[in-house]
């Protein structure tokens, strides 16, 4: 497996076939011009490794997950992190930081729950172009 603990790039794990998941990854890629995050699907081999080692469901892709410094952050909180890092006024959204986790993920886990429905699902992983594999971490 990768070594993350040495990894200078925060890694997003997603669920590689959820439209709204795969879209929000081709955002983050960009309003990231320094490439400052790798990607790396929940159903990857790397992702399966990284649920399993933290005791995270491993058949459940409900949860936006970054590896961060040697911490991994879900829901609303992984989303603030990725936002704060992005170019433009993208930064500003970590305000929402200050209100209780129990908000903030409240509203993560509804559109969490009904992303299928409302945004649809791939029948496989989404795979990126040839000059974005570099970000892309498989195992």
């Amino acid at each position: 497996m990768t070594d993350l603990h040495h990894s200078p790039h925060p890694v997003i794990f997603f669920d590689g076939v959820c439209n709204l998941c795969t879209g929000s990854v081709q955002f983050v890629i960009r309003h990231d011009p320094q490439h400052y995050f790798r990607f790396a699907s929940l159903q990857s081999e790397l992702g399966q490794q990284f649920l399993q080692q933290n005791g995270l469901s491993a058949d459940t892709f409900d949860s936006f997950i970054v590896w961060e410094d040697g911490k991994y952050y879900t829901e609303s909180t992984a989303a603030l992190r990725v936002a704060r890092k992005l170019s433009g006024p993208w930064p500003g959204l970590y305000a929402f930081i200050l209100l209780p986790a129990f908000i903030r993920n409240s509203v993560y886990r509804i559109v969490a729950k009904n992303r299928y429905r409302w945004f649809g699902k791939k029948e496989a992983c989404w795979v990126p172009t040839a000059e974005l594999t570099s970000l892309f971490i498989s195992r």
